[in-house]
């Protein structure tokens, strides 16, 4: 392998659960200019008309075990192998004023818990016996800042932004998942990473567009600006790579030096 050639994913199979969304998108566009085959595992399909041909759009609902389930037997029999899971889709409960830590119901809380980690766990739970038959391969997962440190809540203020408490413990759950599945899951050379993004606002959404918020965004990061979609890339695409064939257990953090201060 050459320097030229060690971040190429030709003839790999790279499933992206929550391809078709803001960040998971980019991913799957970046996946595909290095060489890979994309399964999009999504409630919905995004406009990707200029990648067709170079990935598979298959309708996948990560809190419904069965839906994971079938997603993955029809990537296998599509491609005829899977070698890499990004563990990219998320869903959440308890924003807005009932979602403060003396206010949220357990309905709540138990949701927005299962929708940060849950999604994470049974999405890999079913996709080991693929990549134990695949010889190995590599699986990547989103975690957050928020489950390294808390949200400043002095920077929020009317923004309508506020990130609840069972976000952040279920991002934190991530962390841990991933260090445990790298440690049981080495004996079958399959690497478990995860990557922690920082401020990454959709300004697709009303509530990310008050100017004031941002501003305060920008000044928590050493770079002094808020991380656009582009900037997660070149991370997921090392961790699936070979170029990081001796890593697992780790996580980079790709936060514009918020964590770092």
């Amino acid at each position: 392998m050459t320097n030229s050639t060690i971040f190429s994913l030709e003839g790999k199979v790279v499933i992206i659960t929550g391809g078709s969304g803001y960040l998971g998108s980019a991913v799957t566009k970046g996946m595909i200019s290095c060489g890979a085959q994309v399964v999009i595992a999504d409630k919905m399909e995004t406009d990707l008309s200029e990648l067709h041909g170079k990935r598979t759009w298959i309708p996948c609902d990560v809190s419904d075990t069965a839906s994971i389930q079938e997603m993955f037997r029809q990537a296998k029999e599509h491609f005829g192998h899977i070698d890499a899971l990004v563990n990219c889709a998320a869903f959440g409960a308890g924003f807005g004023p009932s979602g403060t830590v003396d206010r949220m119901s357990d309905e709540d809380w138990w949701k927005g818990l299962d929708g940060a980690l849950g999604t994470v766990f049974r999405c890999t739970r079913e996709a080991v016996p693929y990549l134990k038959e695949n010889g190995g391969g590599s699986i990547v997962n989103f975690a957050s800042m928020y489950g390294v440190v808390s949200p400043d809540p002095r920077i929020y203020g009317d923004s309508g932004a506020n990130n609840p408490a069972n976000y952040g413990a279920g991002k934190a759950g991530v962390l841990q998942y991933t260090r445990y599945c790298a440690a049981h899951l080495s004996e079958f050379n399959i690497r478990v990473n995860s990557v922690t993004p920082g401020p990454f606002p959709n300004l697709h959404k009303q509530v990310n567009r008050n100017d004031a918020f941002q501003q305060k965004l920008k000044e928590k990061t050493m770079l002094g600006r808020v991380g656009v979609p582009a900037d997660i890339v070149g991370p997921v695409i090392l961790l699936v790579s070979d170029a990081s064939a001796f890593m697992t257990g780790s996580d980079i953090t790709v936060d514009g030096g918020w964590t770092a201060w």
